[in-house]
């Protein structure tokens, strides 16, 4: 007999049917000698450390770092996991073949293969099913292509050791700090939750959020001048100063204005390429506000309905072989978007290298619709099936072509020029709706007729603004952010491998934001994702840079990819994750105060003094503005407690103000933090600020 195993019971029927077996029994469909079966997701997971030893079941620092000689496996406790296990377990002890069917990737191999070895099947005969699309088609194309199971050995070496090294570091890392710096007062205690991914994360919207709330805007002045009602600005920087600028202001002033250049030229904008997950959810996002879980989500339907082909991809390029099936799903699309596709040419279609790319598609090619058309769908899957299609056939259609005007003026010797924008062939554009154009913005004003030499008389003026600090991040510029993690890290090497891969994986970066979200360490406010005084606490605490920076995350990918290529052992890579989670922990818990000196300042980093009041950075004169008052609410901080805010970032005991337990902890941004947990709401906290006048 042979079994498949998939990775749901919709997959597992879609592959069913295909190979008409139509028998069903609970738990698996079977026929012609094939039986069925399916997966919930993950039924199998690592042990707990309480699964090795129950003395572990306690947590600890005396047991710290807890690394196993060998992992061990047990299955998830979710309701039915243990049955259908059961079930599998018992074909697959049966079968003579095994067909691996889960999704065709990392997570997917890694599903498959710890189930294999809960079963203890391993030495059976297994073949990789792998699928791009689940029509019938995609399925009998795949069947027909199966390959030796072991031939993906590296890449379920890499899965695990994904998976294992996760375990180590978070598990280790969040007993630790849980332990070291949760305690509030009595048995109450803060759970730390700290993430390979999810706190580089976390601290980048921290920092964010910090570099807002410390942004002092500074104004300047720019010079404009409007002739024939055409804004010109002046060619030079814009003024820091005031004087200066009114300087120039009153030179011109009331002196003509001079057209001495007029330049064209034609500017050609690419069409849009295919849709990544990434890019989709940032794109549904910005336009739409739909969360990047919600989009997966219905992506992750879309997909199962055969509307749509796998989105868990990092590509946004199709293979050269599947050039033939993309005009057979422009003609099935026909019914449904026949104004957008008649002008399209199906049998010359052009594949540029935007499009075609054999080299930049990895396990997946980029997410395009099927052909199949969807009748009714909800609202949020028709607008990520909507986004899907349109994005694929914008992806044909010609360039869009504008021409940009320049135009020089002077007056005075004083230089100035104003831009134009006409749009010549709209191409690609006219699919989309027109975004909207500041009225101000100097680049998109229509432009009369100028002749060079013209002149005539002008008005100018100054004009006041300010800076403006970066933008909090939406779930659009997040996910940017976790993809393009590489600007974050100085290390060449390391930076090329998160240009590929980012913080995360376009599978896991929306749930990464949903539990941050969950366990109150960032909130939406509108659009906005912005950190609670909770997510900033948990940063200030955490003193190792690796565990905040997407470094070793690159670092992690970098190797997590040798493995793949059967390039690293996997053995010296889980080796290196032992000897960094110890060292951490090392490190970490033999840090101690300097008698010698009272701190580094937070904001700037020169060292602390203390004056006759209060404590204040030695960078005053350059103007920092930390001052940190030994009285906060009445309790005054003794100078040990002092250093240990300044050098470790942490009181070394709770404080008690007005006989609640509490404990104020000083932000990686000089804000000082109250928190406490109340003894009668243990599954809460309430974080509040403390902001003396002075801090």
């Amino acid at each position: 007999m042979k079994v498949v195993i998939a990775e749901k019971p919709s997959v597992a029927r879609d592959i069913a049917k295909v190979l008409n077996i139509t028998a069903k029994k609970k738990g698996y469909i079977e026929g012609r000698g094939c039986a069925v079966t399916w997966a919930i997701g993950h039924l199998v997971t690592l042990q707990e450390p309480g699964e090795y030893d129950p003395a572990l079941k306690r947590w600890s620092l005396d047991t710290l770092p807890f690394v196993p000689d060998e992992f061990k496996l047990t299955l998830i406790k979710n309701d039915g996991v243990a049955g259908q296990f059961q079930l599998i377990k018992t074909l697959c002890e049966q079968a003579e073949e095994i067909v691996c069917a889960t999704d065709a990737g990392r997570e997917g191999e890694l599903i498959f293969r710890y189930i294999l070895a809960l079963c203890h099947c391993e030495d059976k005969p297994i073949r990789r099913l792998w699928l791009n699309s689940l029509t019938p088609e995609a399925i009998q194309a795949a069947f027909k292509d199966l390959r030796d199971g072991h031939d993906y050995d590296a890449l379920y070496a890499a899965a695990r050791c994904r998976s294992e090294s996760d375990w180590i570091v978070g598990l280790n890392a969040t007993r630790y700090y849980t332990v070291r710096h949760g305690q509030i007062g009595g048995n109450d205690r803060v759970l730390w939750s700290i993430g390979r991914v999810q706190t580089p994360v976390l601290a980048m919207i921290v920092e964010r959020d910090d570099t807002i709330l410390q942004f002092r805007p500074q104004s300047f002045w720019e010079l404009i001048t409007r002739y024939r009602e055409v804004v010109f600005k002046y060619s030079g920087q814009r003024f820091e100063q005031p004087e200066k600028a009114q300087t120039l202001l009153d030179k011109i002033t009331g002196q003509p204005f001079v057209i001495t250049g007029i330049a064209g030229k034609e500017s050609k904008e690419q069409p849009p390429q295919l849709f990544d997950l990434t890019t989709l959810q940032r794109e549904v996002n910005k336009q739409r506000g739909l969360s990047a879980a919600a989009t997966l989500a219905a992506a992750q339907k879309l997909y199962e309905a055969k509307f749509i082909t796998y989105p868990r991809t990092d590509s946004r390029y199709l293979s050269k072989d599947l050039k033939p099936r993309v005009a057979k799903i422009m003609e099935q699309l026909k019914d449904m978007r026949a104004e957008q596709i008649a002008p399209l040419n199906l049998a010359k279609l052009p594949f540029t290298t935007r499009i075609i790319d054999d080299t930049k598609v990895t396990d997946h090619h980029a997410i395009i619709p099927t052909g199949v058309r969807p009748r009714t769908l909800g609202a949020h899957d028709q607008l990520v099936y909507d986004a899907i299609t349109t994005q694929f056939i914008a992806a044909f259609y010609p360039v869009c072509v504008k021409h940009v005007t320049t135009v020089d003026g002077v007056s005075e010797q004083v230089k100035f020029q104003a831009k134009g924008t006409q749009l010549i062939e709209p191409g690609w554009t006219i699919l989309f709706p027109k975004k909207k154009v500041s009225q101000d913005a100097a680049d998109d004003q229509a432009l009369p007729a100028f002749t060079k030499g013209e002149t005539g008389a002008h008005e100018p003026s100054l004009r006041e603004g300010k800076t403006k600090p970066p933008s909090h991040f939406t779930e659009n510029s997040l996910l940017g952010a976790m993809e393009a993690a590489g600007k974050f890290v100085e290390d060449d090497a390391l930076r090329e491998a998160l240009k590929e891969r980012g913080i995360g994986t376009p599978a896991t970066r929306a749930a990464i934001i949903e539990t941050l979200l969950r366990r109150n360490y960032i909130q939406r406010e509108k659009k906005q994702l912005r950190c609670t005084d909770m997510g900033r606490t948990l940063i200030a605490l955490i003193q190792d840079p690796l565990l905040k920076s997407p470094e070793m995350t690159g670092e992690w990918e970098e190797k997590l990819k040798k493995i793949e290529r059967s390039q690293l052992d996997p053995d010296i890579f889980m080796a290196g994750i032992s000897d960094y989670i110890r060292t951490l922990i090392e490190h970490s818990s033999t840090r101690r105060l300097d008698p010698a000196r009272w701190g580094s300042c937070p904001i700037c980093g020169k060292e602390v003094i203390k004056g006759k009041r209060a404590y204040g950075c030695s960078g005053w004169a350059e103007g920092c503005p930390f001052v940190l008052e030994a009285e906060c609410r009445g309790v005054t901080l003794v100078p040990r407690q002092i250093q240990a805010l300044l050098q470790l970032r942490v009181l070394p005991q709770p404080i008690r103000i007005e006989n609640e337990p509490r404990i104020l902890i000083l932000s990686t941004q000089g804000l000082i933090m109250d928190l406490r947990l109340p003894s009668a709401d243990r599954q809460k906290h309430i974080v509040k600020k403390d902001r003396p006048a002075r801090s």
